[in-house]
């Protein structure tokens, strides 16, 4: 294990990052291999972390969460990940779907179904990507129509993780015609009528992340399931949008971090010519161009944390948070396939297994070109 030295606000969030690297080492490791490669969606995982405290550390202590500040969140979230990268993906998906109750639901609402989902007993699956609006939430057609007591929904979601294991789903339909400011939030249970799964998405990798389109064939649901007022919509995702970004560089940065680690023993173990592969300069090198990269990502996380913590503008911060990061993933797994060299491309080792998950974190959460477009936005923004 390559160590990481990390400077904590408290001695309880030391004592909980060592929790969560003992978890990752002893109970995720161990299963990542086998299981990716079944395609099995790890569910007693999830319970196992929200039995620990593990999915509710960014929330409130009323709410049943760990009141831990988002810089500790995130490094909890880089260590899962470090361990099973479909998991901490999971962590970070289940997050998204509580948040918005956390924060514009009634005190009924929070009381009714918040616990629930910070305890672990129940999982959620966030609902705003559709076939033809990804980063343009603006353009979403799922439509919620109000008939008296009730909303009937109908539309497609797609790229929807945990869809077909998730108990309750976080969704975002149109209530009006009024572009962006027609959108509004509501919590769908999973067994509700009219909702319909399509076929698990075959993917280059995440295989325990399982992803599906969500049908939504006329499904009525009770007007109190609304999360926050009708067309708060927009804000409520655009929130949620730069906490996603933020777990998936932390996500990233735990991914690198493994790739790091498996690069680093086999160049220290591997011999070639009666010596260390690693006492090669040119792959020693290598070796520290990809510790570089990982120790910039983490730093740049870390600091778009710090001003979510303090209350201050964090936006561009997160864009930037997890272009920097999904890209550092996607050069350093690819270093580790080269630095093992043939073994490398083999599923004996995990490297091939690392660089195929890190592609995804490139394009999910907005992809790193719609991440260049949201910074330049702010940097020009400040000129006009």
């Amino acid at each position: 294990m390559v160590p990481v030295t990390r400077v904590l606000p408290t001695e309880e969030a030391g004592d909980l990052l060592a929790l969560v690297r003992e978890i990752a080492d002893e109970q995720l490791l161990p299963q990542v291999d086998e299981a990716e490669a079944a395609a099995r969606f790890p569910r007693e995982v999830f319970t196992m972390l929200g039995q620990a405290g593990l999915l509710s550390l960014p929330f409130p202590e009323g709410f049943g969460g760990g009141a831990q500040p988002y810089e500790v969140y995130l490094q909890a979230v880089e260590e899962i990940a470090r361990g099973w990268m479909s998991v901490a993906v999971g962590v970070s998906v289940h997050s998204l779907t509580a948040s918005p109750l956390a924060t514009f639901g009634t005190a009924q609402q929070q009381e009714e179904w918040l616990h629930g989902m910070l305890s672990g007993d129940q999982l959620g699956a966030y609902c705003l990507s559709e076939p033809q609006a990804g980063s343009d939430v603006a353009s979403i057609r799922t439509r919620a129509v109000r008939e008296g007591e009730d909303y009937v929904i109908t539309g497609t979601k797609a790229w929807i993780s945990h869809a077909g294991h998730a108990d309750y789903y976080t969704l975002f339909a149109r209530t009006s015609d009024d572009g962006g400011r027609g959108l509004s939030c509501f919590h769908v249970p999973a067994d509700a009528d009219g909702l319909v799964l399509g076929e698990p998405e075959r993917k280059m990798g995440l295989h325990c992340d399982t992803v599906r389109e969500v049908v939504f064939d006329g499904v009525r649901l009770p007007a109190h399931h609304r999360v926050g007022a009708e067309g708060e919509g927009m804000p409520i995702a655009l929130a949620a949008l730069d906490a996603g970004r933020l777990g998936i560089a932390a996500c990233a940065v735990g991914l690198a971090q493994r790739a790091l680690e498996v690069a680093t023993a086999y160049a220290a173990e591997r011999e070639q010519f009666g010596r260390p592969v690693a006492s090669n300069q040119g792959l020693a090198f290598l070796l520290a161009d990809m510790a570089a990269a990982v120790g910039s990502a983490r730093a740049t996380y870390l600091h778009a944390a710090r001003l979510k913590d303090a209350g201050l503008p964090h936006g561009q911060e997160a864009s930037t948070a997890k272009l920097v990061a999904t890209d550092a993933a996607m050069r350093v797994t690819t270093d580790a396939v080269q630095v093992l060299g043939g073994y490398g491309y083999t599923t004996d080792f995990p490297a091939e297994r690392l660089m195929r998950e890190a592609k995804v974190t490139q394009i999910f959460e907005g992809t790193n070109q719609i991440q260049r477009l949201v910074i330049s936005r702010h940097l020009l923004a400040a000129h006009s």
